[in-house]
């Protein structure tokens, strides 16, 4: 329990989302105990597998036995969250080895990540009669390592361009270079083209119809040239180029297909469009392929992922069998029951409910505190207790939040409080964002007129190079000290004269800051400048989302400036979130082996579990996210889901992030939706309240 910040409050979890009284909590429906110990006979031909696989401590149910002896032609599994996929994907290719006497290098096992891939192939070795040599002759690699390869042994030979950093630094120099840098952002370049690859859309095929299109093709170009010259590839490169690679060498596909008589394909979910068309050349024309994925799980479609590829697979792959996997073993009955009762609410989806295999455990919690400065109190608060009582370890926990900015509160409070947790994201706090430290350095600067730290910080606000700029004023200063050193600004050669009036008007405005609350200070701030400064030129009309992320992260900074009274208390607080987070970093926590909160967006958690889980910002504005509620008014948001309705897809694929967040639990799951978010009022989320209709 605590208190909200003027302590008149008090908020603890309950067991209902506030607004909901006298309804039934959605229960899920407890799952048969039958498993192939009962349900394949000794008289059956395969029954021996399945009793190696018992004496191994493996028994499945029915429809992960259906899955597992699925032989030749397409099959769609439907893997609900928390029913076994991996489980299932390792005893078919076992079964297959074993049963249907296939030769381990015939067999291609396709994952998202490393780990999933080097899992598998250890699990596969550990079955009955595999072993570690057959295993390692099974082709099981991420559909980039699975690329690259094929890339290699055809003699590609360029350098991977795997560091995003090095991606930025070449985009912002380009921009500068074209006087671009205000009107565009090298992260949302980077992520554009991206999108454009995985939609099999190359630079050069891009339409100029307008003067931001002819902009954004040539930067593309230019970035396309740039790597040509250096000998790089990047990781859309990989599979763009082993698609055409596979195109134009017949032979070369000819006899992957008659290698790999086996195809399966992890996590299909998230399967994008240019590796949706490799998976469909590699298998022809023996259509010997398994996938196995969700759909309600589909989160991924700002990295071109598709849920119709689940929702058509039998249209692409006539007489396709399907299995839906619909036992939980994750979870108890009231959080899958809840988790169930949000997702039947989305229309393009395929109707199943999943039952559980663990009957009992605690019903999920729910608390409504004032802000999300209360909402965090109450999280770390919790936390603590918890550890303390010996109930679980650090470990245990996972704080899951649906963007960076609105997880804040709960950072701060973790790091003041010095909760050891590992972020799974920037690692930067809040406060030392590059949209943010700008507005901190004018606070800085209305009470501390002689840091040059902060000047430095905020040159470029001014439309100067802050090197160039600084070395200037510095030298300046050493002249002739001055009381306010930025006035040496108005004699830097590059200023135009026009430019002197805007400097001794900035000055003038940050000295009149230091007598105001900093919330009021910040707002002055972006409305007399800075928002202006931020806000893209023409050249930003197709960029309305991201846009609103840099609203965001302001609006939040004016949240966490709004319990102060004066600047220096803030700025205070500022620095010991620093210092604290600065020495949390020397501890050096390793994530395999760390007793620390996980703390991550949603999307990072997809396809992990922990003991115990707390959501925050389940309310409408962040989950859903404002961007999703006005998707229809938002240029940069394509329709990559089925359908066309561009609102109502955005907002399902919200609906599949509350799900995700709400299936990660195994035990216990904490939700908090705040009553104000960034000031303004913030309803409890419609996926939570929709639950119990």
């Amino acid at each position: 329990m605590t208190t909200n910040q003027k302590g008149t409050n008090n908020y603890t979890y309950f067991k209902r989302p506030i607004g909901i009284v006298n309804k039934n909590f959605p229960a899920a429906v407890r799952a048969s105990a039958d498993t192939s110990t009962e349900l394949v006979a000794p008289t059956e031909s395969d029954a021996s597998y399945f009793r190696s696989l018992e004496a191994h401590g493996i028994q499945l149910n029915a429809r992960q036995i259906a899955a597992v002896r699925h032989h030749d032609g397409p099959l769609l599994t439907i893997a609900g969250a928390g029913s076994g996929k991996t489980s299932v994907l390792v005893c078919r290719a076992g079964y297959l080895l074993s049963v249907r006497s296939v030769q381990p290098h015939r067999l291609l096992m396709m994952t998202f990540s490393k780990k999933a891939a080097e899992e598998m192939r250890e699990r596969i070795a550990k079955l009955p009669n595999i072993g570690d040599h057959a295993a390692s002759a099974i082709e099981a690699r991420t559909f980039h390592a699975f690329c690259l390869l094929l890339l290699r042994r055809s003699g590609y030979k360029q350098a991977i361009l795997g560091e995003t950093g090095r991606k930025q630094l070449f985009f912002k120099k380009l921009l500068r270079e074209r006087n671009l840098h205000e009107t565009y952002q090298a992260e949302t370049l980077i992520a554009m083209l991206s999108a454009y690859k995985l939609e099999m859309i190359e630079a050069q095929d891009l339409p100029e119809g307008d003067e931001e299109q002819r902009q954004l093709k040539q930067l593309f170009l230019s970035y396309e040239a740039w790597k040509s010259e250096a000998h790089l590839i990047d990781y859309d490169d990989m599979l763009l180029e082993a698609y055409k690679l596979l195109l134009r060498e017949e032979r070369l596909l000819q006899s992957l297909q008659n290698r790999f008589r086996y195809v399966m394909i992890d996590e299909f979910q998230d399967t994008n469009k240019v590796q949706y068309a490799l998976i469909k050349l590699l298998v022809e024309p023996s259509r010997n392929l398994m996938v196995v994925g969700d759909d309600d799980q589909t989160i991924y479609s700002f990295n071109g992922a598709r849920n119709d590829y689940i929702l058509n697979f039998e249209q692409q792959f006539p007489g396709a069998r399907s299995v839906v996997l619909d036992v939980n073993y994750r979870s108890g009955s009231g959080i899958v029951g809840l988790g169930n009762a949000i997702i039947r609410h989305n229309k393009q989806r395929r109707s199943k409910t999943l039952q559980t295999a663990k009957p009992h455990g605690a019903p999920p919690v729910f608390a409504r505190p004032g802000n999300s400065d209360d909402e965090a109190e109450l999280i770390v608060n919790t936390i603590i207790a918890k550890q303390a009582k010996g109930n679980c370890s650090y470990g245990d926990i996972a704080v899951l939040f649906r963007t960076a900015s609105s997880s804040r509160a709960v950072f701060d409070q973790l790091v003041i409080r010095q909760v050891p947790f590992i972020d799974y994201g920037g690692g930067d706090s809040f406060y030392e964002q590059g949209i943010v430290r700008p507005v901190i350095a004018h606070l800085r600067l209305s009470i501390e007129r002689r840091n040059f730290d902060a000047m430095e910080a905020m040159l470029a606000t001014m439309y100067v190079k802050p090197d160039q700029a600084m070395a200037f004023i510095w030298n300046e200063e050493k002249k002739q000290a001055k009381k306010w050193p930025l006035i040496h600004l108005t004699r830097f050669p590059m200023i135009k004269e026009f430019h002197k009036e805007k400097i001794k008007e900035r000055i003038k405005l940050i000295r009149s800051l230091a007598a105001m609350r900093p919330e009021a200070a910040i707002k002055l701030l972006r409305t007399s400048f800075y928002d202006q400064y931020l806000e893209a030129n023409k050249g930003q009309a197709a960029l309305t989302e991201h846009k609103e992320s840099l609203k965001e992260m302001l609006d939040e900074l004016e949240a966490a400036a709004k319990r102060f009274e004066r600047i220096e208390p803030f700025l205070a607080f500022i620095d010991e979130i620093a210092a604290k987070h600065e020495e949390m970093k020397l501890l050096k926590l390793d994530p395999r082996n760390a007793d620390a909160v996980n703390f991550m967006t949603i999307h990072k958690s997809k396809g992990l579990e922990f003991p115990v889980v707390f959501v925050c910002g389940v309310s409408e504005g962040i989950l859903p996210h404002s961007s999703a509620l006005s998707a229809d008014k938002n240029s940069d948001r394509s329709v990559l889901q089925a359908g066309d309705n561009k609102a109502e897809a955005a907002l399902e694929e919200e609906r599949r992030l509350a799900y995700v967040a709400v299936t990660r639990a195994q035990e216990e799951l904490y939700i908090s939706s705040p009553a104000y978010y960034r000031g303004k009022p913030a309803a409890v989320s419609p996926f939570l309240l929709s639950a119990y209709e």
